[in-house]
């Protein structure tokens, strides 16, 4: 697998009992870029995001991600990646501001570092003014913003989105859609995935 990639991957199997998730299925994304992965629910979308961050453990073929292979290094590929699921997965009873301390203390960025990452997060995905309210106040974008910003707390070189604009209304998509153009240009690599055409447009 050579440089110039972020992610690839050859050949990855995945059986669920009889049922084969993915059967030979090849990715080269390059570094700093978005790549979108298409396809309807149920085509494996999901399965390759979670082989490839180490959620799920191959049972065939091979993947790199970061220049590290995802069976053999996993721990390293988890210190260099940020992963958002289809659903947000942030705490509504708290603030932004909160929320966004607590997954620096999860990742062990102890107290004023935590303090002063968050601060740069929500001013970067430009939160600031809603930092101190609870996030069971956001609209649908915002608590997507916030989840986008959690995911970016060790500002990982590769960020997995799965699906990240379900459930949300135009207006909504837009913002998410420019917070992830603004960090890929900033550097990250993105894989997305989505149903929706015009989205992987």
């Amino acid at each position: 697998m050579g440089d110039g990639y972020a992610v690839r991957a050859e050949g990855l199997e995945k059986r669920y009992g009889e049922k084969r998730a993915l059967d030979g299925f090849h990715l080269d994304v390059r570094q700093g870029t978005v790549h979108g992965l298409l396809g309807p629910n149920g085509a494996g979308k999901t399965t390759a995001v979670r082989i490839l961050s180490t959620l799920v453990r191959l049972d065939g073929g091979r993947a790199r991600v970061a220049g590290l292979d995802v069976a053999r290094q996993a721990r390293e590929v988890r210190a260099r990646i940020g992963l958002t699921g289809q659903y947000a997965a942030v705490d509504e009873v708290l603030t932004g501001r909160q929320n966004l301390e607590m997954f620096g203390r999860l990742f062990h960025l102890g107290g004023g570092r935590a303090r002063a990452r968050a601060a740069e997060l929500l001013e970067q995905f430009d939160l600031t003014d809603a930092a101190d309210r609870g996030v069971g106040k956001y609209s649908g974008g915002m608590r997507r913003r916030l989840d986008l910003a959690a995911s970016m707390i060790l500002a990982p070189s590769v960020l997995f989105l799965d699906e990240p604009t379900t459930g949300l209304d135009p207006r909504s998509r837009g913002e998410v859609w420019d917070s992830v153009r603004a960090l890929v240009a900033s550097g990250t690599t993105v894989l997305l995935t989505t149903q929706y055409l015009e989205e992987a447009d």
